[in-house]
């Protein structure tokens, strides 16, 4: 059974990579993404891979939130009264989800390598959240289609690559092994475009695009699926060399977006990093 209908498939291609939008999905309430499959999973995941904390959270938080102290399958399987967030991060580790993560964004292949090239290390993300909790500010760094499983939830989102939602020194300093967090000001709001997510629902968000979320009255199950682009990485690194640029005093312009290929600034980085023997 394919997941993507057509109409959303065309919709898709239409607007990857750099517009945001919605399509429809036919994954439905999956086994592998039951609460008490998503739980097991969760206790057989490395700890690395799992993240958990409460889930009435301000937009902008300064650092990682506090634990809730619930384990964490007691969190997912009682999520509608545990007040809790939970992403179980790199699912592909388990066979049946990197064989569910394959199987998806196989669909998705010939609209997306024609744009962006090849697509390169293929990651899947649960989030589980309790009723009326928030993901903060923030983004990230993968090509990234949000498939709304349970629940609904608005997403707000911003536009990537505007140094008004996420200054080019946070995107720098994220890029050479610091935090992606955001600061908030309710000031940022009216530039955000707002995604309402009901199950059935997929969202497209493009490559480091700021966005928070805020879930809906019922219990929430969404799966991210994600990959890289050699253009991705190029702009993730021509922005680490934007860092050294900086530290010895200069101003350097912000990478340039999609299909810009910021190859000289991310070939000074990889340059750098071999010498350093970092890659």
């Amino acid at each position: 059974m394919t997941v993507f209908p057509q109409e959303s498939l065309h919709t898709f291609a239409r607007n990857y990579p750099e517009v945001p939008h919605r399509f429809v999905h036919n994954l439905g309430t999956h086994p592998l993404l039951e609460l008490d499959a998503l739980a097991a999973l969760a206790e057989a995941l490395p700890p690395g891979s799992i993240e958990y904390n409460f889930a009435d959270l301000p937009l902008g938080i300064d650092g990682k939130p506090a634990p809730t102290g619930i384990p964490i399958g007691e969190t997912i399987r009682r999520i509608g009264e545990t007040g809790s967030w939970a992403a179980l991060k790199n699912i592909e580790q388990v066979p049946a989800y990197a064989d569910l993560l394959h199987g998806l964004l196989a669909e998705l292949r010939e609209a997306i390598e024609p744009r962006t090239g090849a697509m390169l290390k293929l990651q899947g993300f649960v989030f589980i959240t309790s009723p009326g909790g928030v993901t903060p500010y923030h983004f990230d760094p993968e090509h990234n289609i949000l498939l709304q499983v349970r629940g609904a939830k608005v997403m707000t989102q911003f536009p990537a690559g505007d140094a008004r939602y996420a200054p080019d020194e946070t995107h720098e300093s994220y890029h050479t092994g610091g935090g992606r967090e955001l600061h908030w000001d309710d000031g940022l709001l009216a530039g955000g475009t707002e995604f309402a997510l009901a199950a059935g629902e997929a969202l497209f968000v493009p490559v480091m695009a700021p966005h928070f979320v805020r879930n809906g009255p019922q219990p929430s199950v969404s799966l991210s699926i994600t990959w890289r682009s050699e253009w991705s990485f190029a702009e993730a690194d021509a922005r680490a060399f934007n860092k050294v640029l900086r530290r010895i005093g200069f101003k350097p312009r912000a990478p340039g977006r999609w299909p810009a290929r910021n190859g000289a600034k991310a070939l000074g980085w990889r340059l750098l990093a071999r010498i350093a023997g970092k890659r």
